[in-house]
């Protein structure tokens, strides 16, 4: 074939393994990795001549790579001669759209074995150097200072003429059906996940999403994407998005890595990456695979949504320890929690370095400081009162196992704090800060925290799943495994997924 490997034939070292491991701004599928999501599929598509297939985000080709070596051997009895095989597969079954003019060369390179199809060395010689795999120079639409497609900053992203724009095509049209006027079977592909949005500092908007809901526009039979899996919590946009894919009952397999380094190697995606099977025409309980320290849970066949929660668990070994401490139907913590800003004060905040007559401490993001008790503009009554602090961000590993919440401490009457931290409370006396305290570090409790946590961020939001003790008194792990009948393989994942926390300390 000119070139043109067969599936399963032995190829080392193969370039696109290489390039998957070459940047956190742009990630590259591995083709072991585009494998398993073809896998996905039911694998009669590939024994269709008729079956088309889309890659709607190009990077490497390696989807269109992977899937003709799969129609090569798949269409072997319907069309016999290799050669009309191969023209019927390039021409009438594969098509996609890259990112960038760079990312278009390289697809073509992959799946043509030429930069250009219409030269001597493709595989198919076609009409035009893009034969089914396109890239359109577009420019964002500007309307006050954001595109009207896609929500990118125009003082983040506006660019030279000759510079990339990464107005992506595909997500530049109210009406994708118009790119290719025709129909797909399958759409699978690996998109590109946020764009400067021109936030403070370094910041970002997620753009997968728009993706994934493009792609449902074109009604393929399959929809198949890996994505990061920050939108399970939402929030950054995503509150939409989040909400209706876990309603969604056409989402029918879900891949989830809470530790991104498992999926891509050497690759931090902070909340961990995912990969999916939409099927349009079956509907149902979602197959739920946890891929943990290289081992694989599942699946669990699940509804993403636990009764009387609107959190998806994606830890399958979670599901029954969630489930066993809602019959006790408590009340949670997430009443004690307070808002970012427990005090309106910012992460810029800095108060003096030594006190005056009648100051109260700041606990801030450089330590300790001094403020006048003018300064605070919300919550003034909290400063004489007991209350706990913990930091409002964790730890930035994805690795476990975590301590998923950072460490608390009393704050004393006359204490109060910036954004680095929230509030707990407030309590009587420090003894039953103390003994909140105690219950915090254990691992039981911040398990619970966990199967809200995605994000660096510990807000209020993580403590809907954590119930209210007896705070009269302190709490350990094995008082709370107890009490909760936890089994001894649901203890394991515990203290598996979360590190201790010295109650020393």
């Amino acid at each position: 074939m000119s070139g043109f490997l067969q599936r399963g034939e032995t190829y080392n070292p193969d370039v696109l393994s290489c390039l998957a491991n070459l940047s956190n701004d742009e990630v590259f599928t591995p083709p072991a990795l585009a494998n398993q999501m073809l896998d996905l599929l039911p694998q009669e598509v590939f024994r269709n001549p008729e079956t088309t297939f889309f890659d709607p985000a190009c990077k490497t080709g390696v989807f269109l790579r992977e899937i003709a070596k799969r129609l090569m051997e798949g269409l072997a009895k319907a069309i016999p001669d290799a050669d009309k095989r191969r023209e019927h597969i390039f021409r009438k079954q594969l098509f996609g759209i890259a990112i960038t003019e760079l990312t278009a060369l390289m697809s073509r390179r992959s799946v043509y074995c030429s930069k250009d199809a219409s030269g001597k060395y493709s595989v198919v010689k076609f009409a035009s150097s893009a034969g089914n795999i396109r890239f359109m120079d577009i420019r964002h639409a500007w309307e006050d200072g954001r595109c009207k497609y896609c929500g990118a900053s125009q003082q983040a992203n506006e660019r030279g003429d000759g510079l990339e724009s990464h107005a992506y095509e595909f997500i530049h049209t109210l009406n994708p059906k118009e790119l290719f006027n025709m129909h797909f079977d399958v759409i699978i592909g690996n998109p590109p996940y946020q764009l400067e949005d021109g936030g403070f500092g370094i910041s970002a908007s997620p753009i997968y999403d728009r993706f994934v809901e493009s792609a449902k526009k074109l009604m393929p039979r399959f929809i198949v994407m890996i994505i990061p899996a920050r939108w399970y919590a939402g929030g950054k946009g995503l509150d939409e998005f989040r909400e209706e894919m876990l309603h969604d009952t056409s989402l029918r397999i879900i891949h989830d890595y809470p530790n991104a380094d498992e999926c891509f190697n050497g690759v931090q995606i902070k909340g961990g990456i995912m990969y999916f099977l939409w099927e349009r025409d079956s509907k149902g309980n979602c197959s739920v695979y946890t891929h943990h320290k290289s081992e694989i849970y599942g699946p669990v066949s699940r509804p993403l949504l636990e009764q009387g929660s609107d959190t998806f668990i994606r830890y399958n070994e979670g599901v029954e320890i969630y489930r066993k401490v809602r019959k006790f139907d408590e009340p949670t913590m997430e009443g004690l929690v307070s808002s970012r800003k427990p005090f309106g004060l910012s992460t810029t905040f800095h108060g003096r370095a030594k006190p005056l007559k009648g100051d109260i401490i700041i606990y801030e993001n450089r330590g300790v400081s001094y403020a006048s008790r003018e300064e605070i503009c919300v919550n003034r009554e909290l400063v004489d009162q007991f209350k706990v602090f913990i930091p409002r961000s964790s730890s930035g590993s994805d690795a476990f196992p975590h301590p998923i919440l950072g460490r608390p401490f009393v704050g004393r009457p006359g204490t109060a704090c910036s954004e680095t931290y929230i509030t707990i409370g407030p309590f009587e006396n420090e003894e039953i800060c103390e003994n909140v305290i105690s219950y915090i570090k254990t691992r039981f409790m911040r398990t619970l925290a966990m199967f809200k946590k995605v994000t660096q961020s510990t807000t209020r939001a993580l403590y809907t799943f954590v119930p209210i003790q007896d705070f009269s008194r302190p709490w350990t792990d094995g008082e709370l495994y107890a009490k909760y009948g936890l089994a001894e393989e649901e203890i394991a994942f515990i203290e598996s997924m979360v590190s201790p926390m010295d109650a020393g300390e």
